[in-house]
C-alpha cells in the first residue's frame, strides 16, 4: 500500500491550472494596483533582495493573480517557474493540522486526548523553574493534543531562547528530523523537562512534530504517506511532501543574505529526512499550496472532494486561546498583533492589528521565506513563496499583506 501511494502521487500531473482563472476586475482586484506586486517585487529581485518569488491570490474560489518573478536559484541563472518547489518549513504545521483532524473525524482521536495515550514515556512531566534543567517541579496536567496543537504544550525550540534548558532541546523541527529517528526524537523529549506548565504560555516549538508522530501511529503509515492519502491526492497537490519530486525546480536562496551578508543554505526536501517531522519539512509550490489554502477556505471541500468537514475546519481556525495562556505569539511573528492560536493556524481577533485584512482569518508561514493567509470574511485566499531564510522574511509578509489589500476594490 504504501509503494502504491507514493506511485499515485509520482505519476500525478501537475495542473495547468490550480484554480479556474478569471480577470481580477471580476474578483474585485484592480489590474493596475496588483501591478504593484510585480513592480515591488522586480525592484527588490534587481537590488539583490532575492532571487525570486512565485505569488497566487484566489478570491471566491478562482484565481486573480498567479505570476512569478526573477530567479528559481540563488545564483540567478535559471527563470523562475510558476511550478517552482519551496521548502515551506513551518507552513508543514497546517498540513499535519488537518491530518490530524481527518482522524478525529473517524472517531479515532479527541483533541482533549493526553499524548500518553499514543507516548506513555511522554507522561510524569517535570517542569523547569525559569529554564533551568536542574531546579524543576512537577506538572499540573498531562500534556493534551489540543496543547500540542495551539503550542501550549510546554515543549519549546531549542534555538528559541538562551536558558540552560533551551540548549537541551533540538533546535528546530528540520534539524530534529536529520538528528533523530522518530522514536529518537519521543526518547529526547521524554527525558527533558517542560519550559512551562502545560496549558499556560504560547511557546513556539516541537509541539507539532508530536503530533505528526500521533497521525503515523494511528495511520500505521509514514507523515508523507498518510498526508498523501487524505490530503496531497485527493486535492491534486503533486509536488507536496517530504522529498522533492523534481530537483531542477527547487528554488534556492542567495548565498549570501543581504541583510547579515553571512553565507545561508537551504537543503529541506533534498535528501529524505529521518522522520517526516509534521512542524517543519515538507515542500510545495504555490499553485498545491493555495489549493489547500482555497479548501479550508471552502469548508473543507474542494473540486468535490472533502478533506474535512465544515465543522472540523471551524474548529482548527477558531482562537483556542483564553486568559489564562500568556499570548507570546508577536515574539515570533512580529506582525500578528491581536492574534491569537486556533489547531496550528494563527487567528485573527477583533480590533486593530499591524496586517490589513478582517477578524477570523487565519494564517501560518514558513522560516524559508513563504506564507499563506486565508481572509474568509473577504473570501480571499493568498500564497506566497521566496527563498528568504533571514529576516527579509518577515517585511515581505507585511508588503504582499499591504499589496493584496491595497488592490481591493470590494
Amino acid at each position: 500500500m504504501k509503494v502504491l501511494l507514493a506511485m499515485v502521487v509520482a505519476s500525478l500531473p501537475a495542473l495547468a491550472q490550480p484554480l479556474p482563472r478569471a480577470a481580477p476586475e471580476a474578483l474585485g482586484f484592480s489590474s493596475a494596483r496588483l501591478d504593484r506586486i510585480r513592480t515591488t517585487l522586480e525592484a527588490d529581485i534587481a537590488r539583490g533582495q532575492l532571487p525570486g518569488a512565485v505569488i497566487a491570490i484566489a478570491r471566491r474560489g478562482q484565481l486573480a493573480y498567479h505570476q512569478a518573478f526573477g530567479s528559481l536559484d540563488g545564483g540567478r541563472t535559471t527563470p523562475m517557474p510558476l511550478d517552482a518547489i519551496f521548502p515551506i518549513a513551518s507552513m508543514t504545521k497546517p498540513l499535519t493540522g488537518v491530518a490530524l483532524l481527518t482522524l478525529l473525524e473517524e472517531g479515532r482521536l479527541s483533541i482533549g486526548d493526553p499524548i500518553t495515550r499514543f507516548f506513555p514515556s511522554l507522561g510524569d512531566r517535570r517542569v523547569a523553574v525559569d529554564g533551568s534543567p536542574n531546579s524543576t517541579v512537577p506538572a499540573n496536567r498531562p500534556i493534551t493534543l489540543i496543547d500540542l496543537a495551539r503550542h501550549t504544550s510546554g515543549l519549546t525550540y531549542g534555538a528559541r531562547g538562551t536558558t540552560a534548558l533551551h540548549r537541551l532541546y533540538p533546535a528546530s523541527s528540520s534539524i530534529s528530523s536529520t538528528e533523530f529517528t522518530s522514536q529518537g526524537f519521543i526518547e529526547r523529549l521524554a527525558g527533558l523537562p517542560l519550559l512551562h506548565q502545560p496549558g499556560t504560555v504560547w511557546d513556539y516549538g516541537l509541539s507539532t512534530d508530536v503530533l505528526g508522530l500521533v497521525v503515523e501511529q494511528l495511520t500505521e503509515q509514514r507523515l508523507g504517506e498518510a498526508m498523501a492519502a487524505r490530503i496531497f491526492n485527493p486535492l491534486r497537490m503533486p509536488d507536496t511532501g517530504f522529498t522533492v519530486r523534481d530537483r531542477a525546480r527547487y528554488a534556492t536562496a542567495l548565498p549570501i543574505d543581504p541583510t547579515t551578508q553571512q553565507p545561508q543554505s537551504v537543503r529541506m526536501g533534498l535528501e529524505a529526512p529521518r522522520f517526516d517531522c509534521g512542524g517543519g519539512c515538507a515542500v510545495s509550490t504555490a499553485g498545491d499550496y493555495i489549493r489547500f489554502a482555497q479548501m479550508l477556505l471552502n469548508g473543507g471541500v474542494l473540486d468535490g472532494q472533502r478533506v474535512l468537514s465544515r465543522a472540523s475546519v471551524a474548529e482548527m481556525t477558531r482562537d483556542h486561546m483564553h486568559a489564562g495562556i500568556a499570548n507570546n505569539l508577536t515574539g515570533t511573528e512580529g506582525n500578528m498583533v491581536n492574534w491569537g492560536f486556533g489547531l496550528t493556524v494563527a487567528v485573527r481577533r477583533p480590533g486593530g492589528s499591524a496586517m490589513l485584512g478582517n477578524p477570523g482569518m487565519f494564517s501560518w508561514n514558513g522560516a524559508f521565506g513563504t506564507a499563506m493567509w486565508v481572509d474568509p470574511q473577504a473570501e480571499l485566499a493568498v500564497v506566497f513563496m521566496a527563498a528568504t531564510p533571514g529576516v527579509l522574511r518577515q517585511y515581505y509578509r507585511r508588503v504582499i499583506n499591504a499589496l493584496v489589500y491595497g488592490a481591493m476594490e470590494d
